[in-house]
């Protein structure tokens, strides 16, 4: 575990300055949901009027869910750098050292974790300028943290695994392309489940980004459920950990096929 834990934190220095000497990304990373938060708060901002959308606020309402197509849209690429690695010859290298498989999956776990947090932050900045009012306080913000992280988790896990199956960028941008957009229409993160077709809602009842969501805004409101929050919480650790364990497992199927 020691082993593991030193590997994880090397790994995760060496992806966080690698992004750090990109400082055109970095503000990119930053202005992109901004962006989004500014343009669909005020193109939908009217939905609200739509018969059964129970809150007032259209800013109030789309800040966590713009934080959750961030996650989506920013750990659908993590998978990008282990196809960097493997076009240089790093992967290679690192998989005939000592190197733990699970440091590696791990660090880049890590890393978009540091990213998702600074981005949503970002985001609720800009939303209380918008005039969005999040009554939960400061421990709703950090549980919006905690649901951001976890589905960030799965879906960079995801990235990952595919990365190293498909070894191509064309293939894997398709592939998170293909994931994250319908994920988001099919949530609540732009619109309220009390306003969405019955199929669409029946769906998002099963997606854990729509748990992510869900959580957050109840964490956010001024009376959470509590026990809606943590059971959603569970369910998004849970899926982190079975996708993290099977993207580890791509890196045996990466090395058979060299």
């Amino acid at each position: 575990m020691t082993t593991l834990v030193a590997h994880t934190g090397y790994f995760t220095g060496r992806q966080l300055r690698a992004l750090a000497r990109q400082p055109a990304f970095v503000v990119i990373m930053l202005i992109q949901p901004m962006i989004w938060l500014l343009l669909f708060g005020q193109l939908f901002k009217r939905v609200v009027e739509l018969p059964g959308f129970v809150s007032g606020s259209y800013v109030d309402f789309l800040t966590p869910g713009v934080v959750v197509m961030t996650v989506l849209f920013s750990s659908g690429w993590s998978g990008m750098g282990f196809i960097e690695d493997m076009d240089r010859g790093v992967m290679d290298r690192l998989l005939s050292s000592p190197a733990q498989r699970g440091a590696m999956m791990a660090s880049s776990v890590a890393n978009q974790a540091v990213t998702i947090a600074i981005q949503s932050l970002v985001i609720v900045l800009v939303g209380w300028a918008m005039g969005a009012r999040f009554d939960g306080g400061v421990l709703g913000i950090l549980v919006m943290l905690v649901a951001a992280v976890l589905l960030a988790a799965s879906f960079a896990s995801l990235s990952n695994g595919m990365a190293l199956l498909v070894r191509t960028r064309e293939s894997l941008i398709g592939f998170s392309t293909m994931l994250t957009l319908p994920l988001s229409f099919l949530s609540s993160a732009m619109m309220a489940k009390e306003a969405m077709p019955d199929w669409i809602r029946d769906v998002s009842a099963y997606s854990p980004v729509d748990w992510a969501v869900v959580a957050m805004r109840e964490a956010l409101s001024a009376d959470p459920d509590w026990g809606a929050v943590l059971g959603r919480l569970g369910g998004l650790l849970a899926v982190a950990l079975v996708t993290g364990w099977i993207a580890t497992r791509a890196f045996r199927t990466y090395q058979r096929s060299l």
